[in-house]
Parts: structure tokens; C-alpha cells; sequence
């Protein structure tokens, strides 16, 4: 028979076995390679999404996202096309879509905005900054494939820039053209006119695939249905303040209905609204 101080040792490894079991199985993180169109690839991990084309000379990758999330990209392209990753583009400088780009520093050119440099510094992103940096527009070349990136303006975040995949028809956007879905949470260092008017340009450029940052793909009239929902967002709460509605007032007030079925509406509505009501001078 076992003594009380057995058992409870016993009990004890038990329950860090049976614990640690279901937190390694909770943790497990979603990763996944899966193709966009032609040598264009869609990186998943977890709830976030990157790019990235394979050319006979090496791939251009996009955002690391994290170390653990690079590691495995990095033994994956190794492993399925043998090749090295010569250039990582960074689409803006917050650190769930920047960090772990150390990964791929021994093969690697990191680029990025000069914005975007200029704020990885200054956060302290866990990353290798960018070592070729630009204002407007810059096309990248490797292995015969070419990459068009495109600084539209600050929006989500000011440094963020666009990757246009000509050959493939595909445009790579993060952050700012979630797919029928409302905005992530109150807006957090927006810049709502600067937004719209991004998305106008997208809306412009010649694609027809969409890979967002977050969530499924989708065509360049989602630039479109976002802008619309930015606009109406805008122009309810602005109104509403003109009035002099409280933000209790201009929540009850304001009409999303039509977008109901978006995702994130019943969890992001109001925050959504407190957040354009903040940035378009309510008090």
C-alpha cells in the first residue's frame, strides 16, 4: 500500500502528466503551405497569414510572423523546393506580422518601408530591420518572377505597403481588407481617411486574387465592400456627434444591420464604433 506521501507524489505527477498533455494539445499551433495560383503560396499560422513565391533562384517571402512560425516555414521550403529564401518583405512593422525574421538572416535581404524601418527600430521589433528601404514604390526580381510593392499611405499603420504578384494576378494586403468582416476591435492608431483612401487605389490595381493577413482569400471587390463599410461607419458617427450624442447615445443609434452577417459584428460592432467616434473628435 502506498504511503500518504507516495500517493500525494503519485497524484502530483499525475496531474502535471495529464495537465501538461491537454495544454501541449491546446497549444498546438494551426500551420499549413497551401497554393494561391502558379508558384504563389499562402503561409497559415495560426490566425495568421503570410505569402510566398518560389523561383528557380530562391523565394521571396513576406511577414516572419514569429520565430516558431519561420522555423517552420523555413524547414518546409527547404524540404518541398530546395531552395533558399533569398528576400523577406516585411508589409508593416507590428510585431505579430515582423518578428522572427532572424530565421532566414544567414540567406536572406530584408525589405521593408522607410516608415517601417524607421518604427521597428523604435519598438524594438525582435527582427532584422530592413536593409533596402523605400518611399513609394519599389519592384522586386528573382529567378525571373518580379514583385511589385506599393505604399499607399498610412491606414491600419502608417509604413504599410501592398505586394502586387503580377503574374499570378494576386495582391497581397494585410490588415487593411478583412474579407466581409468589420474592423479589428476600436481602430488602434488609425487613420480612418488615410484607410478609405487606400483602399480606393487597391481597388484600381490590376488583380484579381486577394490573400489578407487574417482570414480567407478573397477578390479586389472586398477592397471595395470594406471601403463602403468604412465610409457608412464615418458618416453615422460623424453625424451623430454633430448632434451631440453621447458614445452610449451614438452606439444605440448608429445602424450596422447590413453587415450582421459579417465576421466579428457581434464582437467588434462597438468597438468598432467607440473607436470612429474617438477618431472623429466625439467626447
Amino acid at each position: 500500500m502506498l504511503s500518504r506521501r507516495s500517493l500525494a507524489c503519485a497524484l502530483v505527477a499525475f496531474a502535471v502528466l495529464v495537465l501538461g498533455g491537454l495544454s501541449l494539445t491546446a497549444q498546438a499551433p494551426v500551420r499549413e503551405i497551401t497554393p494561391i495560383r502558379g508558384n504563389l503560396y499562402r503561409f497559415r499560422n495560426n490566425g495568421h497569414f503570410s505569402v510566398f513565391l518560389v523561383t528557380p533562384a530562391g523565394v521571396i517571402a513576406t511577414d516572419p510572423i514569429d520565430p516558431e512560425a519561420a522555423a517552420y516555414l523555413k524547414r518546409e521550403i527547404a524540404t518541398r523546393f530546395k531552395v533558399p529564401v533569398k528576400y523577406v518583405i516585411y508589409s508593416h512593422g507590428h510585431e505579430d506580422h515582423a518578428s522572427g525574421g532572424e530565421v532566414f538572416a544567414d540567406t536572406a535581404t530584408f525589405i521593408g518601408h522607410d516608415i517601417t524601418k524607421a518604427m521597428m527600430a523604435a519598438d524594438k521589433v525582435p527582427s532584422p530591420l530592413p536593409t533596402e528601404t523605400f518611399a513609394t514604390t519599389k519592384t522586386v526580381t528573382l529567378g525571373g518572377a518580379t514583385v511589385e510593392l506599393s505604399y499607399l499611405g498610412p491606414n491600419h499603420a502608417d509604413g504599410m505597403i501592398v505586394m502586387r504578384f503580377p503574374k499570378e494576378r494576386t495582391l497581397f494586403a494585410v490588415d487593411i481588407v478583412p474579407i466581409d468582416s468589420v474592423a479589428y476591435r476600436d481602430f488602434p492608431n488609425a487613420d480612418i481617411s488615410g484607410w478609405i483612401a487606400s483602399l480606393r487605389k487597391i481597388e484600381q490595381m490590376d488583380f484579381e486574387l486577394l490573400a489578407p493577413g487574417h482570414g480567407p482569400m478573397g477578390t479586389r471587390d472586398h477592397a471595395r465592400r470594406h471601403r463602403e463599410y468604412l465610409e457608412d461607419l464615418k458618416t453615422q458617427v460623424s453625424a451623430h456627434i454633430q448632434h451631440g450624442m453621447t458614445l452610449i447615445e451614438t452606439r444605440d443609434a448608429v445602424n450596422l444591420t447590413k453587415y450582421k452577417a459579417w465576421t466579428g459584428y457581434d464582437t467588434s460592432r462597438d468597438l468598432n464604433i467607440d473607436g470612429m467616434f474617438r477618431l472623429m473628435g466625439g467626447r
